[in-house]
């Protein structure tokens, strides 16, 4: 990588292995890293020596090599056909779908059992049927946390609306609503909270400020474990043939 460039990808050797990673510079104090499903990323401040951006790197070597080797253990995510046999996860535990055909067509229902989700549809309408069951399941799972962590911080329950992101967790309007992906409900109840109290907390600060993470703090302590766990468990869930 030409050291010059503000933006680029470099090799460094850590422990006898080469590391690519991704370097920006941006106006900011301190050096940071980063280790996600791309794999490495290192900003810098716009005038930090490449004598120190190395040596940072070296020291922070064991942590680099020992989140590198936990993205690579992340399953891939899988490919939904809406089809029985297949697998996803509700609420953190993986269920099996049984798929029956209705008859009539006009017929569509999903009955949850431990352990497996029964879907009875038309053969094309399989996977809409189950992507708008575990919608209204996700805002049924949502909504009342959004207002439990709400009257924590002593405000009203904000109005709650599902998203279709797949990497947005959350988002919190200026008009003091939330939008949720309804992909939340695949996970374990701990990390969607985060997620939840994440949001709430931009309605008393609209910023990422140290008064910000102070609120997510007070409603849930253990923010920075589940934020990361958060990252690990979202890399691998099921993606839904044709759907957003």
């Amino acid at each position: 990588m030409d050291r010059a460039a503000t933006e680029g990808i470099g090799v460094i050797e850590l422990d006898g292995r080469s590391v690519e990673y991704r370097f920006a510079r941006r106006r900011r104090r301190t050096l940071g890293l980063s280790v996600d499903a791309h794999g490495l990323k290192v900003v810098a401040p716009l005038r930090a020596p490449w004598r120190e951006i190395d040596a940072f790197l070296r020291e922070k070597r064991r942590w680099i090599v020992a989140k590198l080797d936990e993205w690579a253990r992340v399953p891939k995510p899988p490919l939904l056909h809406g089809m029985s046999g297949e697998s996803l996860p509700l609420f953190g535990v993986a269920h099996i779908l049984e798929v029956s055909l209705s008859v009539p067509e006009r017929v569509r229902s999903v009955i949850h059992e431990p352990g497996r989700l029964i879907i009875t549809a038309p053969r094309w309408r399989a996977l809409e049927t189950l992507v708008r069951w575990l919608k209204t399941r996700a805002l049924e799972a949502l909504e009342p946390r959004a207002a439990h962590f709400a009257a924590r911080l002593g405000r009203a329950a904000p109005p709650v609306r599902l998203s279709n992101a797949r990497t947005q967790w959350g988002v919190c309007g200026a008009d003091g609503s939330i939008r949720l992906s309804w992909r939340l409900v695949h996970l374990a109840p701990e990390l969607a909270d985060y997620v939840v109290a994440h949001e709430v907390a931009h309605l008393v600060e609209l910023n990422h400020s140290r008064r910000f993470w102070s609120h997510v703090a007070a409603l849930y302590p253990q923010w920075r474990g589940a934020r990361e766990q958060l990252e690990l468990a979202g890399a691998s869930l099921p993606v839904m043939k044709g759907k957003r």
